[in-house]
């Protein structure tokens, strides 16, 4: 006996290691799958252009610095003789490098914003268009745990990501261009340092530079080592966050069926547990950042005077003047600012580095989705040459088995009345997910006619937020249509007091009720008098006299239309004028779990958790 096919369960658990693995892919791998899709950006050249114009003025600030620390030398010299005269000289060459330097800054803070902001931009609109590619969002949403909460990745995540990015990135230039700037200075002043030791003296050749090096090298190393678990903290920390804001949202889009249900202290007593997961993540990161602060502090109140003890041999010695020690001071202090770069901000690029493995992971199961199952029986979904919908041979595969039609061969005409029927649980939404190309694993072929003919009414309707006439023309155009034909189709199905405010937006699925919202998505019908109509149970959710005046006008207003209803049968009803049954085939294919490659141990264990 033949082995039964296996197919893999892309719709549970496939993303899930997707992004477990990607996440564990390292930093080099993420950081190149963004800047694939930078490049790839329609507005890329706004950003080289801003990023051209930050170099410029980061280089001529870190040049005004270095003037200015060479203007500390006669200007503290002048101190030390007393010398008003050079005196005021130096402070009018301070004022005018201070005032080139502060419209300097604020250029680079205007460009440092414009930079978040298009930045933002152009990752957040790549985001939205590899989201809503056909299909995606679909099944990106039954992926497990990379599916929940695309809107916190899309939105905070993508936000927090750019700012870091940006803040980060100028942050790094201005160290790497001080440093190369001012460690041939301080080399060359280290010259001045001289060791008197048994009346013999002496020079070691860039003494300073190697004390700020060993100074910066030291703290970094312990800044590694002390905060290298923020990063894993960070991550979770927004995912569980991600989990609190979602139960918010929950509880405020039903608060009419909980205040009915009196079930304010249930969610009161499951928010509470969502916000406990959150403040467990936050006591850890308290505890993480205080360990950091140790270090980072510490350094930071010893830099004070670090400069002045290490260049102090040189000044007891006399061959440094106070403005040459100055001078020295601040040249040391340039190069160990801009070592200490690492030191200052690991605990952001903790933030960052956890915030990027969030969007990055979001945006490879996005770009994956389509591949995923690409070994996997398929259903074959091609154009009818007849005008028909037809399925031959058609099996559905599913966690819980296959699901076939009573008939192996079925062909549906124009304008017929099909009922497709079957038990609770055996498959009727993967049916209609099939037909519509949302489903796509199984067995055997449906023969589609033209897809522009055909409209499909899922269990609960999409109502676009906006404008009336743009909710009830959805997906077309509102403009493809005129008043009398709105106001027309909503009389037909009793919502003609929503006919004055065509024009008006409001978010029609928190103003209309449950059976308003189905009015209206039965409303769009009449509108575009489709040649095919597909219902997921739709109808079913219709009281008796509704289901009978929807039926009664699909008849009448639409009688050449086939219409397509996945659902049950009330015994009284005669509008359609076949039916179909969904059977169970113990012998066809059945969704199991994809086997990956092995992935660290991480990644398995964030694997198992998921839902």
């Amino acid at each position: 006996m033949k082995p039964r096919p296996i197919v893999e369960q892309t719709k549970t658990i496939s993303a899930d290691a997707l992004g477990a693995m990607e996440s564990n892919n390292g930093l080099a791998p993420q950081i190149a799958s963004m800047a694939r899709a930078f490049i790839a950006s329609p507005g890329r050249y706004k950003m080289i252009s801003l990023g051209v114009a930050i170099c410029a003025v980061v280089g001529a600030t870190a040049y005004g610095q270095i003037r200015l620390n060479a203007w500390n030398q006669p200007f503290y010299d002048a101190l030390a003789r007393k010398d008003v005269v050079e005196f005021a000289h130096q402070l009018a060459i301070f004022a005018g490098i201070a005032v080139i330097l502060l419209i300097l800054n604020v250029t680079q803070v205007w460009l440092n914003q414009m930079t978040k902001m298009k930045l933002r931009e152009q990752l957040t609109r790549d985001l939205f268009d590899q989201w809503l590619e056909p299909m995606r969002a679909f099944r990106l949403a039954g992926s497990g745990q990379i599916g929940i909460n695309p809107d916190q990745r899309i939105h905070e995540d993508a936000r927090h990501l750019t700012e870091l990015s940006t803040d980060l990135g100028i942050g790094l230039l201005q160290a790497t261009l001080l440093l190369a700037s001012f460690v041939g200075v301080l080399w060359i002043l280290s010259d001045h340092v001289a060791f008197t030791i048994h009346g013999s003296t002496f020079v070691i050749p860039g003494y300073m530079v190697w004390c700020a090096l060993l100074y910066a090298g030291t703290a970094s190393w312990l800044s590694w080592r002390v905060g290298h678990p923020l990063i894993d903290l960070n991550a979770e920390r927004y995912a569980r966050e991600a989990d609190l804001r979602f139960a918010l949202v929950k509880v405020n889009e039903r608060a009419n069926a909980l205040a009915v249900g009196c079930g304010e202290r249930n969610e009161k007593d499951r928010l509470n547990r969502e916000l406990d997961q959150v403040l467990v993540i936050m006591r850890s990161l308290v505890t993480g950042v205080t360990r950091l602060t140790w270090i980072t502090a510490g350094y930071g109140w010893f830099a004070i005077v670090a400069p002045i003890v290490v260049a102090a041999p040189g000044f007891f010695s006399g061959d440094l003047s106070l403005g040459g020690l100055m001078v020295v001071v601040g040249a040391f202090n340039q190069v160990q600012q801009a070592l200490r770069w690492f030191v200052d901000n690991f605990s952001t690029i903790a933030d960052w580095r956890a915030t990027l493995v969030r969007v990055a992971s979001f945006r490879l199961a996005l770009v994956q989705m389509d591949k995923l199952g690409h070994k996997t029986n398929r259903i074959e979904r091609v154009p009818a040459t007849d005008d028909k919908l037809t399925f031959d041979n058609l099996g559905i595969a599913s966690p819980s088995g296959c699901t076939k039609l009573s008939e192996p061969h079925v062909a549906i005409a124009p304008a017929e009345h099909v009922l497709i029927r079957g038990a609770p649980g055996i498959g009727k939404t993967n049916l209609f997910c099939a037909i519509a190309g949302l489903w796509p694993w199984g067995s055997g072929r449906i023969l589609l006619p033209s897809l522009n003919s055909m409209q499909f009414l899922p269990q609960r309707p999409y109502i676009p937020a906006g404008l009336l006439r743009d909710a009830l023309a959805y997906p077309s155009r509102a403009d493809n249509f005129n008043d009398p034909e709105f106001v027309a189709a909503l009389d037909r199905m009793g919502l003609s007091r929503l006919a004055p405010g065509l024009d008006r937006s409001a978010r029609w699925d928190k103003e209309l009720s449950d059976a308003e919202q189905r009015d209206l998505a039965f409303a769009r019908l009449l509108l575009h008098k489709p040649r095919w109509i597909l219902i997921d149970g739709a109808i079913d959710a219709l009281d008796s006299r509704g289901r009978a005046r929807v039926l009664d006008l699909l008849q009448r207003e639409l009688p050449q239309t086939a219409v397509i209803n996945i659902g049950r049968q009330e015994p009284e009803e005669a509008f359609f004028t076949r039916v179909l049954s969904l059977t169970k085939d113990p012998e066809g294919l059945r969704l199991v779990p994809t086997i990956f490659p092995k992935a660290p141990a991480r990644a398995m264990e964030q694997t198992a958790s998921a839902p």
